[in-house]
């Protein structure tokens, strides 16, 4: 029916091959690709909802405002159709290059650093041109606000856990969480939406929840894609490309974002009355607050908080002292001055420079004072995928965990970007 419907929508294109893909439960588009007599390939995007239909619209607008703006292809419709239940279908022609796998992405490749630098690219934008494609605007209190709503109708359900349910909450009362400049986003970049040739981002599709929001928002699936390494050097090339330096919340809010996934794959599960899967993201909620029990990672440090000075092991005896020169120097070259000491322990004048818990303390004892935490389990990469991505729509017992895989995590050695949230924790 969709090969005929694009026939329809793009006189002239006699579909020869169909080729469907799958569809996750709640997802707003069935989508087919289809191959045109003359060889050329096709994607037919059907919207399975109201909200998605008008979407077409709006992301197409969108889209021809970007691309002279964007380095990578972004999705142009050919044609539209509209079907008996006034369903839309859009014909776009089929973007270069094949989609990326996330878990496949490697540490300090090309590929993953080309991937930082589109996404800055896009948050560099000017927001305007969102204003004029006619999408949502959204400020650092209408983010939390908007999260919050979602918090409050999911703990409406029963299905989450109260120890999540105040980790959550606690993270959205942080005030310094929630000071950011909002950025055009592309909203939930998955893996299918990232499409590559070799090293190099060659497009972006799927642009339907586009707006200017939190920048955290682009990174949520990749953090729980992604291997750690790889996914800092993506937020490290991502830092470099940026006009401005991140926020130093960025990573916080990445990692709370990644955890809410579950919770949205929980609501859309009931919104389709899927009750098979409404009770496989119950469960992975579940296993999150266990994982999560003991962790106050999402939520910022006391401002001057200084880390706790590592504890002596074992006391040392005297006796075990040795000596290594008895007889002093006379000679004036091998004499050595030792400096004094500052009031944060450092010596006297010397410029900032990376603390031994891996925060940043500036030599006169006024610079940020908080700590680099590690990051903590949120989902493991292994173990863990949004519920409802992929060719697997949903997630089974022992797909859904949390940082089963992550329990090491390194405290200190941030990936560049100035956040201030831990690095390289097991999330997926």
């Amino acid at each position: 029916m969709l090969a005929a419907l694009a026939d329809a929508a793009v006189p002239g294109l006699r579909p020869i091959e169909v080729e469907g893909q799958p569809v996750r439960s709640g997802a707003p588009y069935q989508c087919v690709d289809v191959t045109g007599e003359d060889g050329k390939r096709w994607t037919v995007r059907a919207s399975l909802t109201t909200a998605a239909g008008a979407a077409v619209d709006s992301s197409s607008a969108l889209a021809r405002l970007l691309r002279p703006r964007l380095e990578v292809a972004l999705p142009e419709v050919a044609g539209v159709a509209r079907t008996s239940d006034d369903s839309i279908v859009a014909v776009y022609p089929q973007l270069p290059g094949q989609a990326l796998s996330f878990r496949d992405l490697q540490a300090r490749s090309p590929l993953a650093r080309s991937l930082g630098t589109v996404i800055a690219q896009l948050h560099d934008l000017d927001p305007a041109v969102y204003d004029e494609a006619g999408l949502p605007t959204y400020d650092a209190e209408a983010v939390r606000a908007r999260r919050l709503g979602d918090l409050d109708r999911a703990a409406a359900t029963g299905h989450v856990p109260t120890g999540l349910l105040a980790r959550w909450e606690r993270a959205m009362e942080g005030v310094t969480l929630w000071h950011f400049p909002t950025v055009p986003t592309h909203g939930t970049l998955d893996e299918t939406d990232v499409l590559v040739d070799g090293e190099q981002v060659t497009a972006l599709d799927g642009w339907q929840s586009a707006a200017v929001s939190d920048p955290a928002a682009d990174f949520a699936l990749l953090f729980l894609g992604a291997a750690p390494d790889a996914f800092d050097t993506v937020v490290e090339s991502y830092a470099q490309a940026r006009r401005e330096r991140p926020d130093q919340h960025l990573e916080r809010r990445i990692r709370l974002a990644a955890e809410l996934r579950l919770m949205a794959d929980l609501m859309d599960a009931r919104a389709v009355g899927d009750e098979h899967l409404v009770a496989r993201c119950t469960r992975a909620l579940r296993r999150l607050d266990e994982q999560t029990a003991l962790d106050d990672s999402l939520t910022p440090p006391p401002p001057g908080r200084r880390p706790a000075p590592a504890a002596v092991s074992e006391e040392v005896d005297p006796d075990d002292i040795e000596s290594v020169d008895e007889h002093p120097s006379t000679d004036d070259e091998e004499t050595l001055e030792i400096p004094v000491a500052g009031p944060d322990g450092r010596p006297a004048g010397a410029a900032s420079e990376e603390g031994d818990e891996g925060g940043t303390v500036a030599a006169d004892g006024t610079g940020d004072q908080e700590s680099v935490e590690a990051r903590q389990s949120d989902a493991s990469a292994d173990d863990v995928t949004s519920v409802g991505h992929g060719d697997d729509d949903v997630v089974g017992d022992e797909d859904v965990a949390t940082d089963d895989n992550r329990d090491d995590a390194s405290t200190g050695g941030g990936t560049g970007t100035g956040t201030d949230g831990p690095q390289a924790a097991d999330h997926r």
